[in-house]
């Protein structure tokens, strides 16, 4: 068994600046948020990959079908953003001023958020999700998850043996790639939150030409 798992982070949205867009269906990716997922599926493209499977928020969605190109994607609530409950539209400047937001920050281990929902939760759905990807997909297989920030981070924190509070030492930028290699002897982390640069966007574009 071995299994290539890049999990990709949405490109940049359309939703306020500076608030948590949670699972708000309304938002989706911005032009900009397109043009860095373009760049992002030049260094990634669908041909190679085994599945494309994305959280039904439309910004990940959006984002999964440029990496895609026609190939298809699968859509798995599994993948879906951390269920804020009414958190989610605030400013951040607003929750500061919440005690339960403020727990959730700074014990993230333990607290949930107002939904009930835990970074433990997390972890574990995407754990799932990836344990039947290696049942269905065997040997040697390169697979893509379209998803969030924080579900990027539960995975690192779980992969690298770490709290759950070490997420906030994790910096995962918007259209990135951070990529795990399973097989028997484990899983490894081989890149996180990787971004291509201009060089090699213009080396992949020769190369093509």
């Amino acid at each position: 068994m071995s299994l290539l798992l890049h999990l990709v982070r949405h490109g940049a949205h359309d939703g306020a600046p500076g608030s948590l867009a949670g699972r708000d269906p309304s938002i989706h990716l911005s032009d900009a948020g397109r043009r860095e997922v373009d760049a992002l599926a030049a260094t990634l493209p669908g041909a190679r990959l085994a599945r494309i499977v994305s959280s039904p928020q439309p910004r990940t969605v959006e984002t999964a079908e440029i990496l895609a190109a026609g190939h298809g994607i699968a859509i798995d609530a599994a993948l879906d953003e951390i269920d804020f409950g009414p958190w989610a539209g605030r400013t951040f400047t607003d929750l500061e001023a919440d005690p339960s937001w403020r727990r959730w920050n700074v014990a993230r281990d333990e607290a949930a958020t107002l939904a009930g929902e835990t970074m433990a939760n997390v972890a574990r759905r995407v754990e799932s999700l990836v344990a039947d990807l290696v049942a269905d997909h065997g040997e040697k297989a390169e697979v893509a998850l379209v998803t969030h920030c924080d579900v990027i981070r539960a995975v690192l924190c779980r992969a690298l043996q770490r709290p759950f509070q070490a997420l906030f030492a994790i910096d995962i930028d918007t259209a990135s790639r951070t990529t795990l290699s399973l097989d028997a002897d484990g899983t490894r982390v081989l890149v996180v939150n990787h971004r291509p640069t201009f060089a090699e966007r213009e080396t992949l574009r020769e190369a093509v030409a």
